[in-house]
């Protein structure tokens, strides 16, 4: 079983859950009581029959190298309660033995084992070659007529002045957003969205938005200049304005990797949710970056817990400073991490941003793992600091429950060094996950 000996902690399941009712709901299903014929497999599947309102019981099965779900329940969210009851019991008590699974479940995941080993249909389709480059010409073409026409809004924003932006109001904004969408730029469509979000962001707009009007402006021109640009560059550039290569294009980097955080962000119209989940290769020591989305309404699909390693293949896409990456064979199932990750100090944090915008001069932060460091409440705003005192890094409070997240953080490290995991930017350094001390078990501050 994930080796049946090495179960996820009910954090880690809970961390499944799409939402907080299915916690709650999922919570109450985790004792034995409704549950008969339970078991799992030594490849890593966990399966049982939990009794519900009718006169069948519902079949429900976990493949944990997924993690995937399958239950016969009426339920459209993933994974529904039953499967996070299912998993929560496993997590607590485990289910014996590894054994073979019931034809109902071992049906399912054979299909999953089928499916997996097929090559991708796309990889056979043979490609027009010449109709493939038209269609880029075509599209490289609209967004060339956008980034002119962005160009022109910028210039009018200059020279209009900031002032009235605050009256001016969102509309303007989303109208031109929806142009670049239509010059097939959605990259471009979503740094004008952010742009038109800024003055009702409060004190130090004005200073902001003249800063992301630059670097909207020098990716504009970094477009425009494509041509003249080296390789890993244009690629950043393509990527930023909303043309990212293929995963094929990219290095392939096989490794067991330690999952640093998973956290959603939902975009200023609400219409798209993103779940960034941060990874590290444990032999490599490279970060790797996975994005899945949700439409509204619905969390993304994909789900990681925090603190399992898992085994898989991760594809990095090119440009985007080598973080974005898909994740490609996985077929052992994930295990909690045995220690936690090794530190650096802020100093070398900053280094690391530092080398990171040489690659890629719109990437808002780096994935950094800080330690040993001691977080400091402040008047003027927290901070953490090298557990030898000799420098620190502010961290930016946007919010309350950030603000949440800072005060665990301080219960956590007591006033001594805890390990930290975070996104290290030109704001300071946004904590995301502490490891204790002598522990290999993190807790999310998001």
């Amino acid at each position: 079983m994930t080796e049946q000996g090495v179960r996820w902690t009910a954090e880690q399941v809970l961390a499944l859950a799409p939402d907080e009712a299915s916690r709650k709901a999922g919570g109450k299903l985790s004792g034995a009581g409704p549950w008969s014929q339970t078991g799992g497999s030594a490849s890593g599947a966990v399966w049982g029959l939990c009794k519900g309102s009718g006169k069948a019981p519902y079949r429900t099965v976990v493949d944990l190298a997924g993690p995937a779900y399958k239950c016969s329940c009426p339920s459209r969210k993933f994974p529904c309660k039953h499967a996070l009851g299912l998993l929560l019991l496993w997590a607590a008590e485990g289910l014996g033995e590894p054994g073979e699974a019931p034809d109902w479940a071992g049906e399912w995941l054979a299909e999953r084992a089928a499916k997996a080993a097929r090559p991708a249909a796309a990889e056979a389709r043979p490609v027009d070659a010449q109709a493939a480059r038209r269609r880029a010409e075509r599209r490289a073409a609209r967004i060339g007529g956008g980034v002119t026409e962005l160009e022109q809004r910028l210039v009018d924003l200059l020279r209009g002045g900031l002032a009235g932006q605050e009256q001016s109001g969102y509309a303007a904004w989303e109208e031109t957003a929806a142009r670049m969408v239509d010059a097939q730029a959605p990259g471009l469509a979503a740094r004008v969205r952010e742009l038109g979000t800024i003055p009702s962001c409060g004190p130090g707009w004005p200073a902001r938005m003249l800063e992301e009007s630059a670097l909207l402006h020098l990716l504009n021109r970094g477009w425009l200049g494509l041509a003249g640009l080296p390789q890993p560059l244009a690629a950043t550039v393509r990527s930023r304005v909303g043309l990212p290569g293929a995963a094929a294009e990219g290095e392939a980097v096989r490794d067991r990797w330690l999952v640093l955080s998973q956290y959603d962000t939902v975009s200023p119209d609400g219409r798209l949710t993103t779940r960034r989940i941060w990874l590290r290769g444990l032999e490599s020591g490279r970060p790797a970056l996975v994005l899945d989305f949700g439409p509204p309404g619905r969390p993304p699909g994909l789900a990681l817990p925090v603190g399992l390693v898992l085994e898989a293949e991760a594809r990095f896409r090119p440009g985007s400073a080598g973080l974005r990456a898909d994740l490609a064979d996985r077929q052992a199932a994930a295990a909690p991490g045995a220690q936690a990750p090794a530190g650096v100090s802020t100093a070398e944090a900053l280094e690391a941003y530092g080398a990171a915008l040489r690659e890629d001069p719109w990437l808002d932060s780096w994935p950094v793992v800080l330690g040993p460091v001691i977080p400091i409440p402040g008047e003027l705003g927290w901070q953490l600091a090298d557990a030898e005192g000799t420098s620190a890094l502010p961290v930016p409070l946007p919010g309350g429950a950030s603000r949440a997240g800072l005060w665990q953080l301080a219960a956590l490290s007591g006033g001594g060094p805890v390990t930290v995991f975070g996104e290290c930017g030109h704001r300071g350094f946004t904590p995301l996950t502490a490891w204790p001390p002598d522990t290999a078990e993190p807790v999310a501050l998001v």
